[in-house]
């Protein structure tokens, strides 16, 4: 069986920084000590045509464009397909809602490429929407999309949800979760299992606050209610010989179930993938350009969104780093936001107690993040352009912020940015204005455009929403009329 490379974390930044010292080159790794250029001028390097440096680029970086077809050999196994079709059907039904008016869909919206539709989750009291006109109280964070989480070491903002071995397809040093989990559920074959447990007992974004018992018996309930559907009964019978024998549908097999559906979800054959594979015309000259802007000084975005061993070629080195992200908290939310005016994040400090933590959130996994409807943990950005130009110039970004792009239940509170500044990560806190405008156009492109695989645009989606679920209850209403947002 086909296993990711797999390292303790922390060996971490040592692994990165040795392949990168054996192949000629030397990467900060996104520590917080200050970045050193991999190379200090693209016109100074070989000499080669721009195609044979950016190939040798990409091998160093260990992008061969072949990361989607290991899947199932990362795997040991293929698809169940009639698991991930009941899975399919379980992501869509309010069902797995105690409240019964949200479901795994309302978060992650195919017509938003399995994002968050609003720039803060909405969950429980929504109005069945799925898109710009969802209505409820907000959340805290904006969930991100489920494609391609499936080759991820962690999950969720402030990576609470981790593969001890750095593979998420590797339980052999227990899978870590939030308490009262812990590590209970390190005997499933993949993280994505363990974290399907954790949405439906969340209360504000599936379980309510009207339920008495705890997260066993929020998913006994649930697992109770799904047995009781027929369809679902004979579909995990399928599946699970004891459920054929008779026996009752657990949250187990529901989990198994969802994460089955996840698996069939790995969008990652960009136009960057091809041209690793050897088709030159496949990226545009600008995308070219922009890939070494991507991963050289001054934009040296490699620091943090990296793609050797563990990355899985995702483009994230999935730590938590703090980046002085606007603060902005809503006028309606049945979350609890920090500090002393309510009105902040304090990250991963949430999760850890480690006050060393503050502000930090996991570096996004750039795969397809072009078609992200909003930017960062909060989604202050809502154009991608001004999403990589606060990771430039963090200090010009916030004093510009204005927050009038976001709707209105959204600008109540502007949180403070001083603190957040004095603790962002090192790179942050350079300024690399050195981009000229066609440079930082050069870098858009590479991002918005080669890194993006067309199966995963909204509209490749649409097909696997479901007509009707067997619950009966209604399925969201995914609004893919929404108008396009003017971002240049």
């Amino acid at each position: 069986m086909f296993r990711s490379f797999a390292v303790r974390p922390s060996a971490r930044g040592a692994w990165v920084s040795l392949v990168l010292a054996a192949s000629g080159i030397w990467l900060a790794a996104c520590s917080d000590e200050p970045v050193v250029p991999l190379i200090e001028e693209i016109e100074d390097t070989s000499g080669l045509a721009i195609d044979q440096e950016l190939q040798l680029q990409l091998s160093l970086m260990g992008i061969d464009g072949r990361i989607e077809e290991r899947f199932t050999a990362m795997l040991g196994r293929e698809i169940d397909q009639a698991l991930a079709e009941t899975g399919r059907l379980l992501f869509f039904d309010p069902i797995l809602s105690i409240t019964q008016d949200n479901s795994c869909s309302g978060c992650h919206g195919p017509n938003v490429s399995f994002n968050d539709s609003k720039s803060i989750s909405i969950g429980i009291q929504n109005n069945g929407v799925v898109g710009p006109g969802r209505d409820g109280p907000f959340n805290l964070r904006r969930a991100p999309t489920i494609i391609n989480a499936a080759f991820y070491p962690n999950l969720m903002w402030d990576g609470r949800f981790a593969a001890e071995s750095l593979d998420g397809f590797d339980n052999s040093q227990g899978f870590r979760l939030p308490q009262p989990e812990g590590y209970s559920l390190s005997d499933l074959d993949h993280l994505l299992m363990a974290q399907a447990f954790t949405p439906v007992t969340d209360k504000i974004e599936m379980a309510g606050f009207d339920f008495k018992g705890d997260n066993d018996a929020i998913r006994s309930e649930i697992a109770s209610r799904v047995d009781q559907v027929s369809e679902y009964r004979t579909r995990f019978a399928e599946s699970f010989p004891e459920v054929a024998a008779g026996g009752p549908v657990r949250y187990e097999h529901i989990a198994r179930a969802i994460a089955e559906f996840e698996f069939t979800l790995i969008r990652a054959d960009a136009p960057l993938d091809q041209y690793a594979r050897g088709d030159t015309a496949a990226m545009t000259p600008p995308e070219k350009r922009g890939a070494l802007l991507f991963f050289r000084d001054p934009a040296a975005c490699f620091e943090c969104h990296i793609t050797l061993g563990y990355a899985n070629q995702m483009f994230s080195d999935f730590e938590s780093h703090a980046i002085g992200v606007p603060q902005i908290a809503p006028s309606e939310t049945n979350a609890v936001f920090d500090g002393p005016g309510y009105d902040e994040d304090f990250g991963r400090e949430r999760s850890t107690g480690d006050t060393g933590d503050r502000y930090k959130f996991r570096s996004t996994p750039l795969r397809n993040v072009a078609y992200q409807p909003t930017f960062m943990h909060n989604g202050a950005f809502v154009c991608l352009d001004n999403s990589i130009r606060h990771h430039l110039e963090m200090r010009e970004s916030l004093e510009s912020f204005s927050g009038e792009h976001l709707e209105y239940r959204l600008r109540a509170k502007r949180g403070p940015d001083e603190d957040m500044i004095q603790l962002a990560h090192e790179l942050a806190r350079i300024p690399r204005g050195r981009l000229t405008l066609d440079q930082f156009e050069d870098l858009v492109a590479f991002v918005e455009i080669s890194l993006s695989d067309p199966d995963a645009h909204p509209d490749a989606l649409r097909y696997l929403i479901p007509a009707s679920v067997p619950s009966g209850l209604p399925v969201h209403d995914f609004d893919y009329d929404a108008p396009p947002r003017e971002c240049r």
